[in-house]
């Protein structure tokens, strides 16, 4: 393992049940960094730190100050909500990815932005966030998600949230601000609950009712993140978040099959499905008006 970065407490349990160490972890990014840095490289992270493991206190944190060495790169971005700038870290390289997984972070939260273009994410997320309703919903909604997209041209890609989730991402080519991405994710949400009505809704769940898939576009908003592909998870049996092919979208998917154990095994059969994701363009505006010429 070549890295910078001073590796520390290798043998503290972060998963007690697995028996899974913070040492496992490290060589869990170490062997993943050639497949999750395309998703991590030239963006700002929201660190989720879990230093004493997932059964302890974890917190979530934004600015980093002064706390990283010289060779790990700053991004200064301004937060209108906090009135300052805040240093986030860039996650470019091997050594800084493991730079991170040595401050406690099991998983990753890249901005869908670049550095470089803050003000235009790469592409569009849609999270279908199923809340008391059986997972085999959330595979249909994410079906009728992809034919709808299919219907206006638009290429979409899957992945496990690592949890009881999916998340469709859409590759955007860094061309529309944040307002229009949320503008074409929340219309593609209503017409998804106009075809589903009795499961899919646009708003969190509260207190007692009916199960529903949360279909969460506000994602999109700046400075909002969603889970990489192929983070970790700080759930049992320590789940990745993984790229799927459509074709293995169907009811019997079960996301715990993805784990730190069985990944690898995945990747060498496979490869990564979502190769390339970033060479593709879509035009929102255009389809934009299709959808609601076509559903509305």
């Amino acid at each position: 393992m070549n890295t910078q970065a001073g590796l520390s407490n290798l043998s503290k349990i972060f998963w007690p049940e697995e028996g899974y160490t913070k040492g496992d972890v490290i060589e869990y990014y170490d062997r993943i960094a050639d497949y999750i840095l395309p998703y991590l490289r030239c963006r700002p992270q929201n660190l989720n730190r879990h230093p004493n493991g997932i059964k302890k206190k974890s917190f979530f944190q934004k600015d980093v100050g002064n706390l990283p060495p010289d060779w790990v790169e700053i991004a200064k971005i301004y937060s209108v909500s906090n009135e300052k700038y805040i240093n986030y870290m860039v996650c470019r390289d091997r050594p800084t990815l493991l730079y991170m997984v040595n401050l406690g972070c099991i998983e990753f939260y890249p901005w869908n932005a670049r550095q470089d273009n803050i003000e235009k994410p790469d592409y569009a997320v849609i999270d279908l966030d199923p809340e008391k309703i059986n997972f085999k919903e959330t595979v249909k909604t994410a079906l009728v998600v992809k034919g709808l997209l299919d219907s206006i041209k638009i290429k979409s890609f899957c992945k496990t949230s690592g949890g009881k989730g999916l998340h469709i991402f859409i590759p955007l080519g860094a061309k529309y601000h944040y307002k229009s991405i949320v503008r074409f994710t929340k219309l593609v949400g209503l017409v998804t609950r106009d075809l589903l009505p009795d499961i899919v809704s646009l708003e969190r769940a509260h207190g007692e009712g009916q199960g529903r898939i949360y279909f969460d576009y506000l994602q999109n908003n700046k400075g909002q993140t969603i889970v990489s592909a192929y983070s970790l998870r700080p759930k049992p049996g320590a789940t990745v978040s993984t790229p799927l092919d459509w074709s293995e979208v169907k009811p019997d998917l079960d996301p715990k099959k993805f784990n730190i154990k069985t990944i690898f095994s995945r990747l060498g059969r496979r490869g990564d499905p979502w190769q390339g994701i970033f060479d593709h363009y879509t035009d929102i505006e255009g389809a934009f008006y299709r959808l609601r010429e076509k559903y509305l």
